[in-house]
């Protein structure tokens, strides 16, 4: 349990409570008492083709649905509101539940190692793996960090998940073998369908197989990392030592490919380049082979769209010191770009497809501030040190929810960054309850991190 908690005191001129404005205290007290009376629906029992009990992300929209990366961090957010107020039973209660989210996907994942991204009540069996699973996405690269967080809250204790493991190794060795660029050593999205950050631009209408998404390979790192864990909680050692060095290699790829010295900041990168060939072509009535006399010798092109998940590179930790503090002075301070009175955009406001309207098919991410991306950003800015930018954040964050439940009485999905307004689908909970973990870091109190 205590591998997975840390303490962040605010040491900004004085002592953590000391500091905290009066509204901030007043809208924490009002988020907590809010989610402690709501947190409870997020458990389910199994239904339809969900074999084991759950938790699901909230709100009605997605009552009895099951999501990838929604169900991982939502599980972080119920483990911090578990620590604050949860009895023994409680929390020891959680675990068939937690487990569940895990054993459902597994549950229909094959030695093909394809994961549906989604399982529903209303989900029909035969439909949850396409006829051609090798031209799609499939389940986002958090699995085995979920599994991780749940084996350290175990104490390391992977029993659980060990007659299953080889499906998530095989789960791996898809991704390895159908969705990695070779030549940049990268992973890449198939097309654009769930990518999670589901109008990124990166991707969003893009040619298949070409956007070598930060986003992805970020999630990808961690998740490698989550995998020599779970191999060593397991006593498999060359396992273990083999996803170490999958996870070296990635970590090398991103800071040849994706860090930009220019801007100071993580980019995803356009790999849809044509080949380089000494296939001759008839051009003015002569053969000869194109470009010959100096062929592109760069494997892929970085794409300078302000996107928020490029400081993902810090949540990962892979950002070197140097380029963090790049990051945190050129982009993160910037209120031209992503730096708004309510967190982080999601695109930058300079971007000519910046946007906050309201869009559910697909949701909105050029622009608007979610949960989950404030998080993440302050989770980096945490690990690297920036005391005074992730309190901000925090309290930017905290200033949003309190305000929303006060004056609507229920949070939402996402929000105008200048206004704070909530932009749709009202009750929205899921990676939300996280701002429980941010509240604890700015009060000095315990917090829950992810693996």
């Amino acid at each position: 349990m205590k591998s997975n908690i840390f303490l962040f005191l605010i040491l900004l001129n004085g002592t953590a409570m000391a500091q905290i404005p009066d509204s901030i205290q007043r809208y924490s007290s009002l988020i907590q008492k809010n989610i402690y009376l709501d947190y409870k629906g997020m458990f389910r029992e199994p239904i339809g083709a969900l074999k084991y009990p759950f938790i699901t992300p909230g709100s009605n929209s997605y009552a009895n649905d099951l999501w990838d990366w929604d169900s991982w961090l939502s599980n972080v957010a119920l483990r911090q509101i578990l620590l604050n107020i949860g009895t023994d039973k409680e929390k020891e209660n959680a675990k068939i539940y937690e487990q569940g989210c895990i054993l459902n996907y597994l549950h229909y994942t094959g030695f093909d190692g394809y994961m549906p991204i989604l399982i529903s009540s209303k989900s029909v069996v035969a439909d949850l793996k396409p006829a051609n699973i090798y031209i799609t996405n499939m389940h986002k690269p958090v699995i085995a960090q979920h599994a991780a967080f749940l084996t350290q809250i175990n104490n390391g204790d992977a029993k659980w998940l060990k007659e299953k493991f080889s499906l998530m190794q095989a789960f791996l060795t898809n991704y390895k073998t159908h969705h990695k660029d070779k030549a940049t050593d990268l992973y890449f999205w198939q097309d654009d369908l769930a990518i999670g950050v589901d109008n990124d631009p990166s991707t969003f209408y893009r040619p298949a197989r070409s956007s070598a998404s930060i986003f992805l390979n970020c999630l990808m790192y961690k998740e490698l990392n989550a995998m020599v864990y779970l191999s060593k909680c397991l006593n498999l050692k060359e396992t273990s030592e083999e996803y170490q060095k999958d996870a070296e290699d990635l970590k090398a790829a991103i800071q040849e490919n994706c860090w930009d010295e220019k801007d100071g900041f993580f980019y995803s990168v356009d790999i849809n380049l044509k080949p380089v060939t000494e296939e001759q072509s008839l051009i003015f009535g002569q053969k000869f082979i194109l470009h010959s006399g100096f062929p592109r010798t760069y494997d892929g092109i970085i794409q300078r769209i302000g996107v928020w998940s490029g400081f993902m590179a810090m949540w990962a930790g892979i950002a070197s010191p140097q380029q963090a503090k790049r990051m945190v002075d050129e982009n993160l301070k910037d209120p031209r770009t992503f730096n708004a009175p309510y967190g982080i955009r999601t695109l930058s406001k300079l971007e000519k497809m910046y946007s906050v309207r309201a869009s559910s098919n697909p949701s909105n991410w050029l622009g608007p501030i979610w949960g989950v991306s404030n998080y993440m950003v302050y989770s980096g800015l945490v690990k690297y040190g920036f005391q005074a930018e992730a309190e901000d954040m925090a309290f930017k964050t905290i200033s949003l929810f309190g305000k929303d439940i006060e004056k609507n009485g229920a949070l939402h999905e996402y929000y105008e960054p200048e206004t704070g307004e909530p932009v749709l689908n009202r009750g929205f909970q899921n990676w939300n309850y996280l701002v429980m973990n941010m509240i604890n870091g700015v009060t000095g109190k315990p917090v829950i991190k992810e693996f």
